[in-house]
Order: C-alpha cells, then sequence, then structure tokens
C-alpha cells in the first residue's frame, strides 16, 4: 500500500482503539496510539500472511513484546480481516477473545501470548532460530517498548540475535520516552540507546516512527547478511489525540465519554 492508503488505515486503528478502550473503561492507549504506524506497516506491507489461512506454516511471524498494546493489534488485525470487527466491541469483556493483552491460543493473528514484559524479544529470537535451522525463509517482527528495554531479558536476547546471525528478525523499538511512572530517564535511564544498540551489531535504523514514509524506508532497505534489523522508532505517545500526546497518566487510563467525543472529533479531522 502506499502512504495515503496506509495513512488511511492509521486513522482508522486509531479511532477504533479509543473506541475500545472507551467502551471497556479500561486498557492502554497512550502506548497503543504510538505505534499505529509501525505495526500498520509491518502487516500490510511487509509479512506473509493470510487472514483465510492463519496458521499457516509457512507465515512470516510477528510478536507484540508490549502487549499492553494489544488494541492497536486487535484493531489491525480486523482492518485486514482476521477478526470480526463486531469483536472489537467486546474487548476486555468477560469470555472475549479480545483480551486485555494477546492470547495466541483465542485470537487469529496472533503468533505469540505477551503482557509479562521483557518476554517478547526472547520469543521473536527463538522463532526466527528456530526457522533458520528448519531452512525456512520465515521473517520475525517483534515492537518493544523502550520502557520495557529496561528489563535485562531484553539484552540477553539482543545479545542472542547477533550471536545466531538472525538476519530474518526486526526488532522494532517503539522509544516514546513515557512509561507508566514517568519519563524512561526518571525511571530508569537507558543512557545513549543508539550507540548501545550499535554495539550489539545490529544493521541499526534511527527513524521517526510515526511517519509512515521513514518507516517504510527502513524495513524495505536490503537485508544485511547475518546481521539482525533493529529500528530505533521515535514516537510520540498517545499520537494524534492532543490530550493524550506525552503524557504519562495516559498510559493505562481510559477515556470518559467527553474525551472519546473529543479524541474521535481529532482523528477525523
Amino acid at each position: 500500500m502506499n502512504t495515503a492508503e496506509l495513512s488511511s488505515v492509521c486513522k482508522q486503528v486509531r479511532r477504533d482503539i479509543i473506541n475500545m478502550i472507551a467502551n471497556a473503561g479500561s486498557g492502554h492507549p497512550g502506548g497503543s496510539l504510538s505505534m499505529v504506524e509501525l505495526m500498520t506497516s509491518v502487516f500490510y506491507n511487509h509479512m506473509r500472511i493470510d487472514p483465510q489461512n492463519p496458521k499457516d506454516p509457512n507465515r512470516d511471524r510477528f510478536v507484540l513484546s508490549k502487549g499492553h498494546a494489544a488494541p492497536c493489534y486487535y484493531a489491525v488485525l480486523a482492518e485486514l480481516g482476521f477478526i470480526s470487527r463486531d469483536e472489537l466491541a467486546n474487548f476486555r469483556q468477560l469470555h472475549s477473545i479480545l483480551q486485555g493483552h494477546p492470547d495466541c491460543k483465542k485470537v487469529p493473528g496472533v503468533d505469540a501470548s505477551t503482557g509479562s514484559l521483557g518476554q517478547g524479544c526472547s520469543i521473536a529470537v527463538g522463532m526466527a532460530l528456530g526457522a533458520k535451522q528448519l531452512g525456512k525463509d520465515t521473517k520475525v517482527y517483534t515492537i518493544l517498548g523502550d520502557g520495557e528495554c529496561q528489563e535485562g531479558q531484553i539484552w540477553e536476547a539482543f545479545m542472542a540475535a547477533n550471536h545466531y546471525k538472525l538476519d530474518n528478525l526486526t526488532i522494532i523499538i517503539d522509544n516514546n520516552g513515557l512509561q507508566i511512572d514517568g519519563s524512561n530517564d526518571e525511571v530508569m535511564s537507558l543512557g545513549d540507546l543508539p550507540a548501545k544498540l550499535r554495539a550489539f551489531g545490529f544493521d541499526f535504523y534511527e527513524i521517526d516512527g510515526n511517519d509512515l514514509d521513514d518507516i517504510e524506508k527502513a524495513l524495505s532497505a536490503p537485508v544485511v547478511s547475518g546481521k539482525p534489523r533493529c529500528i530505533l522508532a521515535h514516537t510520540v505517545k498517545g499520537k494524534g489525540v492532543s490530550f493524550m500526546e506525552n503524557q504519562a497518566g495516559w498510559h493505562g487510563k481510559a477515556p470518559n465519554e467527553e474525551q472519546r467525543a473529543q479524541a474521535l472529533r481529532e482523528l477525523e479531522g
């Protein structure tokens, strides 16, 4: 899809995120809104997937390591036809397949159950290594939160990805600078993140993660043999909704009806 078409999908995904969380009265809008362009680009333009055959053994794989951003995941899957759009109204409801964090046993298109932060990158590394050992051309993508990178297991996964030369793996860091308790620097500074990522030996890209053209350039770059790709994507938490943007307080809070209406008006505009 071209930029204009992807932009239209992103607008609908953002509206779905707001409606899902407002309907449920709980959820995580900030980090869901920040990664919309990243997830839309990956799923629409770069993954080999089939909504009619979601368990195709030859499909590419995706791991949402920051599992609390499930509303964005579900909205993209609904747009692609993996799940019914009607199902979005059941988000976080009792017995719904759309739980607060993604469940691969219940949701078509979800390849890994996530939610415990720090673990998703290791899952993606395992998938990529398994594909290599089986001689398959499977590509694996994962989106991490920047606050999640405070977890030591993330760095162990980075080390393994490079040790095993997983050039079929793309790691994307949604770097919106905020987490539930405040800024990353206040909670646990990550220091010079670009320098650290380069030191791990990645095929490294630093981009504007809310700019579709920037994202496409990084995702479309030729594979460097033997090097996993890492994209540090600078994003805006709460992107698209003025009163949520760059506000840590909107990490895990649902909008009321007045706020929902305002958010939807802004997103339509």
